[in-house]
């Protein structure tokens, strides 16, 4: 049996990368499986995997900017369900004209909402149920963008995801008398298709060293399966080779 047997888990952006990696390290350890994002043909893929292995995964797209479909999720977890013991709030997106030169209005929205909007819509609707149950964990994926201002990420996308840490943050500030935790995670570069939106391509060779999906599901499911009395409040997850850091070295050579 496994340390999260019985749980229930709503991962979103489950389709793919980050997302992927924490639906399969948390069905493995027991959980059943609620997959969320846009594409219903990459999560049943997922959902397909899980079931394979014996779990149990339940498909549910939706657009997360948009409060509505939200609340669809929301209720088909509560009514189905009945109760929601992890939010893995992952999904989050960029664009190629991340730069102050080339951004639009609409490109700002789309930002701002896919980053930010779409995962306070998620705690919304997780909140009554982990507050009924005086139980409930919520795991962020933010990003070092969220942390610290550089150049990649475009200065919309940083300022969501900075954000999304201080959301988590105060989560653990007003609902820590309901036993409801909230960590959030500081990617740095991962190999996930999120990098075929940057303005210049990331090779293979690159990829190969960069964090890898699977390395964040592991860490989502150590923070899954920690006592409920302690909480992570931020935990960063790099790669050895940190590019940022390289180029730095190369500078002062």
């Amino acid at each position: 049996m496994g340390r999260l047997s019985g749980k229930i888990a709503w991962v979103t952006g489950a389709g793919s990368g980050i997302g992927e990696a924490a639906a399969l390290a948390l069905a493995g350890e027991g959980a059943a499986i609620v997959l969320t994002g846009r594409r219903a043909t990459l999560l049943e893929s997922v959902a397909a995997r899980i079931r394979a292995a014996g779990g149990t995964a339940h498909v549910q797209p939706a657009d997360l900017m948009k409060s509505a479909e939200v609340r669809r999720v929301g209720a088909f977890i509560a009514g189905q369900l009945g109760r929601l013991d992890i939010l893995v709030n992952n999904a989050g997106l960029n664009i190629v004209e991340r730069h102050w030169a080339q951004l639009t209005p609409e490109g700002i929205d789309t930002l701002v909402g896919g980053n930010l909007t779409a995962a306070l819509y998620c705690v919304t609707v997780a909140l009554p149920l982990m507050r009924a149950q005086k139980d409930g964990l919520i795991i962020h994926t933010a990003s070092m963008a969220g942390r610290f201002i550089g150049g990649f990420s475009g200065p919309i996308y940083t300022a969501a995801k900075h954000g999304v840490v201080a959301a988590s943050h105060s989560l653990n500030m007003e609902e820590c008398v309901n036993g409801i935790r909230s960590t959030v995670m500081l990617p740095g570069e991962v190999a996930t298709p999120i990098l075929d939106q940057r303005p210049n391509p990331v090779g293979p060779e690159e990829r190969a060293r960069m964090v890898q999906p699977e390395d964040c599901g592991d860490l989502v499911r150590y923070i899954a399966c920690l006592p409920p009395h302690v909480v992570i409040n931020e935990v960063m997850i790099a790669p050895t080779w940190n590019r940022s850091y390289v180029a730095n070295l190369q500078r002062k050579l």
